[in-house]
Formats: structure tokens, C-alpha cells, sequence
């Protein structure tokens, strides 16, 4: 398959953020798209970097009604040497086709969407900020587009790339949060679509989300759907309690994503030779480690944060304090490290990261 590119002419280029602290996320994006659609026929085709703009879809598409979607997201880092580098891209791209499998999508070409990444973020390689912490996000997305109402997976589909500059997630200091079990809703069932990265798992988080923040609370932490239990993720990243020696988080049962950071987490970790442990854990056991100090570090991991500590947990109508309420020393480590990793100014030694400037 040919990829055709057609650029925006430098006259009616969109102007680039030049304050990187005032980013936030999710704000701006470029000046370019990749698209490519998939036919019954073809397979996928037609595909093309162009100048970013709407999407046109019929009200009857199905993925308005039905929800057949998947995303991913991932950065670009203006790192070392003042070199662009990519961590771990290609994990991002075997998540998605996992989701793809589960949602009855076509997989879309690795090989041929990891060029296609490369050759879009190159093209747009003056918005990747240059302050500590900034990147260029990246959000690949399928969708269903069919137009026609009925319960059935599509035949046709829309698979895109778009990007834009975010800030540093920690703008005023890594600092830790304060979470909300939430025990009146759940997440996600196992045998479900827990594990996919896919719309319908973002919208059923809302109200508990909205409601732990309206209290003061930064992130919802979810217990499993059946007994109400056992801890399984953390708004939108993965979970880790450090008992004594050991780190322990939830093992992927199918209803929880397997988060790449937190992959990440673990193989470093095991190489630093902390003993990690992906077992049940109840959150009766972790109140109980809180109280009596075995408990001494918690922490979540995703692509924004990375590591976000965390310093209260909010479980029945009560807070229980993590630690002295700082971030843990191991928290730190790990950040540090994998930043590090991420904009190339360490040695990397699980083959994680890629220049692709050169």
C-alpha cells in the first residue's frame, strides 16, 4: 500500500503554541492527519497523510450507535541531541489490534502504520515541545463506519492518527493525589471489554469519576465487578502497592488494560531485582497494610503521568494515608528512570526507544 501525503501550505499553517507551561492536554493539535479506510473488498486502502480537519459521517454510522471503536495513545519525545524519539510505539499498535480482535474490527498493518506514525510526527516535528516533560501526543483511532442501524459489525472503517502538543503532567511538581474507591459502580466485568482500549470503558467511568472529584478526590480507584472486592485499576492507569520488599498489582484477568507503562514498571523493576507480584490483591488487605505500615508506597502508572504517587485512599467514608503522605523513594526512582528512558538520555537496555530523525 502507497502512502500519499499532501501538505498544507506554509501560508495557512495553524500557529505553533510557543508557551509550552500553558499546554495542558488534549488542547491543540497539528496541522496533519493520517486516514486510511478499510473495504470488504480491498482490505485497507487509500491511504494518506493530509491536512487535519472534520470528519464527515452519515447520522446512521454505526459507531454512533453502536460504539465499534478503538483508540491508543502514546508520545513523541524531543529528547537528547535534540533527537525525536518514540518509546515502545510498536506495543501501542499489538494493543490496538488486541482491542480490534475483541470488537469484531479488522487488525489494522503494524509494520505499515508504524511508518506511516514516523513519517507524520517527522512532518510535524516543529510542534513537538522542547521543555522538560512536553511531548507530541499521539491518538490512533478505528471507527466503525457503515450507515446503517442494526446490531452487527461494520464491513467498512475509518482507522486515523492525530497529534498535537501537551505539557508536562506535573506543570507544579510530582507531587502525590488523593484517590476514591468506588464501591457503588464498576468499570468493567471480566469476559467483557475491560481489557480493550475502547470508548464504552471512558463513558462508563464518568459519574464515578465526576462524583470522587466533586468530593476533592483526583482519580477513582475500581474494585472487581463481582464481589466488589478485589482492586483492579485506577482511573485511567494501572495500580501498584509496594508491601515491605515486594510490589504487587493486579494480574490481567480481562478487565483491566494491559497498560504498557505498567509492563514497562514491571520489567524494570524485576531487573532492578524488586520482587513484583501480579496476584489479587483486596482492598480490605490494602487498608489493613496502610494502618499498620506494610503498606509504604502506592502509585499508578499511565502514558500521561508515567507514575502518579499516591498519598490518601478514600475507602467507606474514611481517609487512609499512604506513607508520610510524600512521594515514595521507589515512586521517584521509577519516574526519573523511565523519563529518562523516554527522551533518550539513558542507555537502554530493553530496546524500548527509537530516534526517528536520522
Amino acid at each position: 500500500m502507497d502512502l500519499y501525503v499532501e501538505e498544507v501550505e506554509p501560508s495557512r499553517r495553524k500557529p505553533i503554541p510557543t508557551d509550552d507551561a500553558s499546554l495542558g492536554f488534549g488542547k491543540f493539535f497539528s496541522d496533519h492527519m493520517f486516514k486510511m479506510v478499510y473495504d470488504p473488498d480491498k482490505g485497507w486502502c487509500d491511504a494518506r497523510i493530509e491536512p487535519y480537519g472534520p470528519l464527515t459521517l452519515d447520522p446512521a454510522t454505526l459507531v454512533l450507535h453502536y460504539g465499534q471503536e478503538a483508540f491508543e495513545g502514546l508520545k513523541a519525545y524531543r529528547g537528547k541531541d535534540d533527537g525525536i524519539y518514540l518509546f515502545r510505539h510498536r506495543d501501542n499498535f499489538k494493543r490496538l489490534n488486541a482491542s480490534c480482535r475483541r470488537l469484531v474490527m479488522p487488525e489494522v498493518p503494524e509494520d505499515f502504520v508504524s511508518d506511516a506514525l514516523k513519517q507524520l510526527v517527522l512532518l510535524e516535528k516543529d510542534w513537538i515541545p522542547r521543555s522538560p516533560g512536553c511531548a507530541l501526543y499521539i491518538r490512533p483511532n478505528i471507527i466503525a463506519t457503515d450507515a446503517a442501524l442494526g446490531v452487527r459489525p461494520s464491513q467498512t472503517y475509518l482507522f486515523y492518527i492525530i497529534v498535537g502538543p501537551v505539557g508536562a503532567y506535573y506543570a507544579e511538581g510530582f507531587n502525590p493525589v488523593a484517590i476514591h474507591v468506588a464501591d457503588d459502580y464498576v468499570r468493567a466485568v471480566r469476559g467483557g471489554v475491560g481489557f480493550a482500549k475502547t470508548a464504552g470503558n471512558y463513558a462508563a467511568g464518568l459519574l464515578a469519576q465526576k462524583q470522587a472529584k466533586d468530593k476533592g478526590y483526583a482519580q477513582v480507584l475500581w474494585l472487581d465487578a463481582i464481589e466488589r472486592k478485589y482492586v483492579e485499576e485506577v482511573g485511567t492507569m494501572n495500580i501498584f502497592f509496594r508491601f515491605g520488599d515486594a510490589v504487587v498489582t493486579s494480574p490481567l484477568t480481562g478487565s483491566i488494560l494491559p497498560g504498557i507503562t505498567r509492563d514497562s514498571v514491571i520489567q524494570v523493576l524485576r531487573k532492578w531485582g524488586v520482587n513484583v507480584l501480579e496476584r489479587t490483591i483486596s482492598i480490605d488487605q490494602v487498608i489493613k497494610g496502610l494502618a499498620t505500615g506494610a503498606v509504604t508506597e502506592v502509585f499508578g502508572t499511565g502514558t500521561a503521568a508515567i507514575i502518579s504517587p499516591v498519598k490518601t485512599i478514600h475507602y467507606k467514608g474514611e481517609d487512609h494515608g499512604v506513607g508520610d503522605g510524600n512521594t515514595g523513594p521507589l515512586s521517584k526512582e521509577l519516574y526519573d528512570y523511565l523519563l529518562a528512558l523516554q527522551y533518550g538520555e539513558i542507555e537502554d537496555p530493553f530496546g524500548w526507544v527509537e530516534r526517528i530523525d536520522r
